[in-house]
C-alpha cells in the first residue's frame, strides 16, 4: 500500500474482522422507536424549534414509567422558554459510589426543506436507514439513555451507582442562544456532578458496504476558537489604485493562516492512538510514528504523517478561514476588508498562544485579529481510565467481535467542554456505528442504519449497567 495513499480509516480497517447480521426487530425495540420518532420529528432547531417541547415529551415518558417529577424534570430557564432540559435521577442502592452521568443534546442545526430529498423534521426509514435531520446527532443518544432509564424502572433493577441523566439543548448554537449543559454546570451543578459522564463523540465507522471498520472512544477533544481578521482604509476612487488596498491586505493575511504550520503536539489519548495504529500502517508509516513517539519536535515524522488531513488535524492545533466579505461598490477602492478564521486547539495550547501565532505569521500592523465571544471553555482531556475503557473494550469483543476499539481526541467539539467546569471526566462512548462520509451530520440528508440504532442501544444499554454495578 502507497504511503501518499494511506489513510487513519484505511490503516484501521485492516485491524477490523467480521461483518453484520441481519436483525428482527423486537418487540423493546418497537418502544423505543416510538420514543425516537417522537424526538425526531420535534423541530429542536434554533431559528423555529422548541427544544422545551421534546423535553417535557421525554420527561412525560419518563413520568409514565413510574419516575416522579423531582426525579425527571424539565428545566427551563427564565427568558429561555424554548431552549428547556430534561435532567433525571436514578438512585443507586451504594452509599458510597458517586454518580455517573449520560449526557446528550436535543437540539440540532438548522435544515431546509427545499433542499433536503425528504422533510429533514419527519424522520423516514427507509432502505435500511432512518433519515431525519438530529437521528445521528444526537437525538440517536438522548433517546437510548432516555429509553434505558425507562427499561431500568420498568425491569425493577436497582443500580449500585445512582445514574444522573441530562438532555441538554444549545450544543449546536454556536453561542447564538443559551447552552443547557453549561448552565446547569454553572448554576445547578447538583444535578450534573458525578465520577465520570458518558457523552456523544464516540462511536464506531462503517465502510460502504455496510460492515465494521473501528470502534472509537472519545478521550479529550480539541477546543474551538473564532477569530476575525479585519483591514479598513480609506478607500476613494477605483481609477485611482493604491498599493494599501484593503482586501489586498486581507488577502496577503488569509494565505499567511494557510501557511501557518503549528507544530506537533501529542498527548496521552494521541499517543495511545498511534500505538494502536501503527501496526497496520505501511513500513514508512511506522517509521514515522515511531520517531514520532520518540520526538514529537521531528519535522520529517510530522510532514509525513501529515499527508492524511486528518491525521494533521489530530496532530497538532489547526486553523482555517471560512468567510470573507470585502468592499462596498464596484467602482471604489475598498473601505473595508473581513476575514473569519476558524481554529481547533490541542489541549495543552491557550487561545492567547493561537492568536499569538496568527499575528506573527500575518505580519502586518494593519490587519486586526479578534477573538469571537462569547466561545466554549477550553477543553480538559480526560484520563485513559482502564475503569472506562477496559469494560467498553470487553463488551465490544462480545457483541461486535474482531472490531477494534481504539482511544480518539476529537477534532471538534462536544458539551464535554461544560462538564469539565465542574471537573466531569467525560468520555465519548462508543457503540453506535455511523457512515464513512458522516452520514450527513450537520450537512443533507443526515441518515443513521437502522442496524447501528438498534445495535447500538443493546450495546450502551448493557455497558451502562457495568459501568452502574461497580
Amino acid at each position: 500500500m502507497a504511503l501518499a495513499k494511506w489513510t487513519i480509516a484505511a490503516g484501521i480497517a485492516a485491524l477490523a474482522a467480521s461483518g453484520a447480521s441481519a436483525q428482527t426487530l423486537r418487540p423493546d425495540q418497537s418502544a423505543f422507536r416510538e420514543l425516537f420518532v417522537e424526538l425526531v420529528n420535534t423541530n429542536t432547531a434554533y431559528s423555529n424549534g422548541n427544544c422545551t417541547v421534546a423535553a417535557e415529551q421525554l420527561a412525560k415518558r419518563m413520568w409514565d414509567a413510574g419516575f416522579t417529577k423531582d426525579e425527571a424534570r424539565v428545566v427551563v430557564v427564565p427568558g429561555y422558554e424554548k431552549e428547556g432540559n430534561l435532567v433525571a435521577e436514578f438512585k443507586g442502592s451504594s452509599k458510597t459510589l458517586k454518580p455517573m452521568l449520560l449526557l446528550a443534546h436535543i437540539d440540532v442545526v438548522e435544515a431546509r426543506r427545499e433542499d433536503w430529498t425528504r422533510d429533514p423534521f419527519t424522520l423516514v426509514e427507509e432502505d435500511g436507514f432512518f433519515y431525519a435531520r438530529g437521528v445521528a446527532d444526537d437525538k440517536v443518544q438522548a433517546a437510548i439513555w432516555v429509553d434505558s432509564f425507562i427499561r431500568f424502572k420498568k425491569s425493577g433493577y436497582r443500580p449500585k451507582r445512582t445514574i444522573k441523566l441530562a438532555a441538554t439543548c444549545g450544543e449546536e448554537s454556536n453561542a447564538e442562544a443559551l447552552n443547557g449543559a453549561e448552565w446547569l454546570a454553572r448554576n445547578m451543578p447538583e444535578t450534573l456532578s458525578s465520577e465520570f459522564a458518558l457523552n456523544e463523540g464516540g462511536g464506531g465507522r462503517l465502510d460502504k458496504e455496510g460492515k465494521p471498520q473501528f470502534l472509537a472512544i472519545q478521550v479529550g477533544e480539541k477546543a474551538t476558537r473564532t477569530f476575525d481578521l479585519e483591514t479598513t482604509n480609506p478607500g476613494g476612487h477605483s481609477s485611482v489604485p493604491r498599493p494599501d488596498n484593503a482586501i489586498y491586505d486581507l488577502a496577503e493575511a488569509i494565505v499567511a493562516v494557510k501557511n501557518l504550520g503549528f507544530p506537533v503536539q501529542l498527548n496521552e489519548t494521541t499517543r495511545a492512538f498511534l500505538k494502536q495504529l501503527s501496526p497496520v500502517a505501511p513500513a514508512a508509516a511506522q517509521k514515522a510514528i515511531a520517531d514520532l513517539l520518540a520526538d514529537e519536535t521531528n519535522i520529517e515524522a510530522g510532514k509525513l504523517l501529515s499527508m492524511d488531513p486528518v491525521m494533521n488535524s489530530t496532530l497538532r492545533t489547526t486553523c482555517v478561514a471560512t468567510m470573507l466579505e470585502a468592499g462596498h461598490a464596484a467602482n471604489a477602492l475598498p473601505q473595508r476588508a473581513k476575514g473569519v478564521v476558524n481554529c481547533r486547539i490541542v489541549p495543552g495550547m491557550s487561545t492567547e498562544d493561537t492568536q499569538s501565532a496568527i499575528e506573527k505569521a500575518i505580519a502586518n500592523p494593519r490587519v486586526k485579529v479578534t477573538l469571537r465571544k462569547p466561545h466554549r471553555p477550553m477543553a480538559v482531556p480526560p484520563p485513559l481510565d482502564k475503569r472506562i475503557l477496559d469494560p467498553a473494550i470487553k463488551l465490544a469483543g462480545e457483541m461486535f467481535p474482531g472490531v477494534p476499539l481504539i482511544p480518539t481526541m476529537a477534532t471538534g467539539a462536544t458539551d464535554a467542554t461544560m462538564t469539565a467546569l465542574i471537573g466531569i471526566p467525560t468520555y465519548g462512548i462508543p457503540g453506535i456505528f455511523f457512515e464513512s462520509d458522516g452520514g450527513g451530520i450537520h450537512g443533507l440528508n443526515e441518515r443513521l442504519r437502522v442496524k447501528s440504532v438498534y445495535d447500538g442501544r443493546d450495546y450502551l444499554h448493557r455497558l451502562v449497567q457495568i459501568y452502574a454495578d461497580k
